[in-house]
């Protein structure tokens, strides 16, 4: 009874910092809102100046909602691969669902058609997401162990890493290799309802696949004999965590471009509150990988840079010490 408490305190807690946050992210730009602002521009009897309504249904309201869908899923997938593998180190890339979509996409954009197709590049990240994932099922083989699905996760990110590289060397256009690095450096700015529209379906199902899994993922975490033992076919539920994720973090990164270490950092961070427990970490870490890059996405409009910086490249600010000090943890336990 006391552990549910916790757990729906942790749940109300987490929820009520994502609102305050995304007031907080309306708000801020380079435009600066107050909150009365924000009611009359909110408001649906056409309240509010035509250019703050503007500013904040056609920017701020879907910078918002990609924020939340992209930071949900990948906190979101990154506790159910560490629950599935039973490892803190894993993060959701480990499937090359982030090394598909940004060859899929990059692919898409050194061919032309991201000129004459304004979807051209998402639905081309989707399909290299896709692509990868299958060939790392492929490559693992139906009945494979969990250390066959790591080293095919990793060589297909190897593989599409490379080809990523090779058309960037023969990009001539200098102007369109640079705005590829731009994409893959992931971004929030830019974006409009068209692109919430693309990628909401799928990071949802996506989601609801993972979240199914939650009393799986406990049992797994006793071994797989014992989540056996209780019921649970192994092999179905590493395939909806496999295509949930897919679905999820590919959407995703084809809408922002890749986006690294939140489904690495938010589950280790919850995971003591939780009390280890890898079925209440998924909710949880959705909610915290939300929060993390809505706070990220805040601090690359607000820092005086002169050009804003790309919000991936603040997560692996941040993420980067997080995974250096669970390497150290990590090897203090094992020697």
């Amino acid at each position: 009874m006391n552990q549910t408490l916790s757990q729906r305190w942790l749940l109300s807690g987490l929820l009520a910092v994502l609102a305050l946050t995304a007031i907080v992210s309306l708000g801020v730009g380079n435009t600066h809102l107050s909150v009365r602002e924000l009611w009359d521009a909110a408001a649906c009897c056409g309240k509010g100046e035509p250019v703050i309504r503007l500013v904040l249904w056609e920017i701020r309201v879907p910078r918002l909602l990609l924020g939340i869908l992209v930071g949900g899923s990948l906190g979101l997938a990154g506790a159910a691969m560490q629950g599935l593998l039973r490892n803190p180190l894993v993060e959701p890339g480990l499937l090359g669902v982030s090394a598909g979509a940004s060859l899929g996409a990059v692919a898409v954009f050194y061919s032309g058609l991201a000129a004459t197709y304004a979807f051209a590049m998402p639905l081309g990240g989707m399909t290299g997401a896709f692509a990868s994932v299958l060939l790392v099922c492929v490559l693992a083989g139906r009945d494979g162990s969990i250390q066959m699905l790591i080293l095919a996760g990793v060589t297909v990110s190897a593989i599409c890493g490379a080809f990523t590289s090779v058309i960037l060397n023969f990009s001539h256009n200098p102007y369109a290799g640079m705005e590829i690095v731009f994409w893959l450096l992931g971004s929030l700015s830019d974006r409009n309802f068209d692109h919430v529209k693309l990628a909401a379906p799928l990071v949802i199902v996506g989601g609801l696949l993972m979240l199914s899994c939650g009393n799986a993922l406990r049992a797994l975490s006793l071994g797989e004999d014992t989540a056996r033992s209780l019921g649970f076919r192994t092999e179905r539920v590493r395939l909806r965590i496999i295509v949930g994720s897919s679905l999820a973090v590919g959407a995703a990164v084809s809408i922002t471009g890749a986006i690294g270490f939140v489904g690495l950092v938010v589950p280790h961070i919850l995971r003591q509150w939780v009390k280890g427990d890898a079925g209440k970490l998924l909710s949880a870490s959705a909610i915290g990988g939300a929060i993390l890059l809505l706070w990220a996405d805040l601090l690359v409009r607000v820092l005086p840079t002169g050009q804003e910086l790309k919000v991936g490249v603040v997560t692996a600010l941040v993420g980067a010490p997080v995974f250096l000090l669970l390497l150290i943890r990590t090897r203090k336990t094992l020697f």
